[in-house]
């Protein structure tokens, strides 16, 4: 099994560049580093980063374990354009693409992922994630509802682009699922197809313009990663109208299009919260009726995020400036 190759060495080169934007990163890239370097893989491979210039000692850290790496200036990240340029100066035919905050839970996190890419057609593969064990009940919920949280293999492709546009939005975004927080990439196919330059939703956007070119796309829950957040419910406002706006962009999703549908969200949204708290055996009863409590606020939040995102296309065609502040003030912190 093969070990991280040092920058410079006289080894052979890496066959697999697992690559990590990062900023800050605190313990959790501690841990997310040492848990690549433990990887048993059957090939040689590196360690790449791009810190946008990181305060906190991420890039010393860098240093010390001997990560091969380069420093931007933070205005310059760009969640499409740093990983492009990264897939770029990548040694390794296949690149895993792994956020600074998801960490392998196991040392064969890598393996199952490179595996994928050997059909052929096989442009991206994908990891399924675990949450924290520090996540609360309302995350948790939410993060086990994403397909990246799914137990089965699965392979995205398409027979022509008038086939996905026959099937219906949600659909289309189910074919074209691709998620970076744990993903590879064949080097070769990301060069001629890049990410775009994106503020969110880079990942999704590329899964779709990989299947479109007739590439395949792979769901491996082989390899695992543990990700989640515990945010505020502001920033679950923010996200979720990023996230809705990036996907009625892209396959016309609208899941809340109107004030009828928004009650009837917010109270989905709260009974499914309040499944997560009760069922939660983390939680005691004081527990419970704290994270109650937040259920209410966190359904608002996800609802209204939803409502705003897929309405916001047209709400900026029309050159409002409440609409121009809203989009602004929701990319805030994200």
């Amino acid at each position: 099994m093969s070990t991280p190759t040092p920058p410079g060495s006289g080894t052979e080169a890496p066959a697999v560049t697992v690559f990590i934007p990062t900023w800050n990163g605190g313990h959790e890239l501690h841990e997310t580093l040492e848990a690549v370097r433990a990887q048993e893989l059957d090939r040689p491979f590196e360690i790449f980063v791009i810190d946008s210039s990181s305060n906190d000692g991420s890039w010393q850290l860098l240093d010390r374990l001997d990560v091969r790496r380069q420093r931007i200036a933070q205005r310059d990240f760009d969640h499409g354009a740093t990983r492009n340029q990264a897939i770029r100066e990548a040694r390794g035919e296949i690149v895993a693409l792994l956020s600074q905050d998801a960490t392998p839970a196991d040392a064969h996190w890598l393996q199952p992922l490179v595996d994928a890419f050997d059909d052929p057609r096989v442009a991206g593969a994908y990891s399924r994630q675990l949450p924290r064990a520090d996540a609360s009940p309302l995350i948790k919920s939410r993060l086990e509802a994403w397909a990246a949280s799914r137990t089965e293999r699965a392979e995205q492709h398409i027979a022509s682009a008038e086939a996905l546009e026959a099937l219906p939005p949600l659909e289309r975004m189910q074919r074209s699922i691709f998620d970076n927080v744990s993903s590879a990439v064949r080097r070769s196919v990301a060069l001629e197809l890049p990410f775009e330059r994106r503020r969110f939703g880079e990942d999704i956007a590329w899964g779709r313009r990989a299947i479109l070119a007739g590439h395949t796309l792979v769901f491996e829950p082989r390899s695992r990663v543990v990700h989640s957040h515990n945010r505020s419910s502001l920033y679950a406002l923010r996200r979720t109208y990023l996230d809705h706006q990036n996907l009625h962009g892209l396959f016309d999703i609208r899941t809340v299009p109107d004030g009828a549908t928004l009650r009837h969200s917010v109270r989905w949204e709260l009974r499914t919260g309040l499944d997560a708290v009760r069922e939660d055996p983390r939680l005691g009863p004081v527990g419970r009726l704290a994270w109650s409590a937040r259920a209410l606020p966190h359904a608002v939040a996800a609802s209204l995020g939803q409502y705003l995102g897929g309405r916001s296309a047209d709400a900026l065609a029309r050159r409002a400036r409440a609409a121009r502040w809203i989009d602004a003030w929701m990319a805030r912190g994200v």
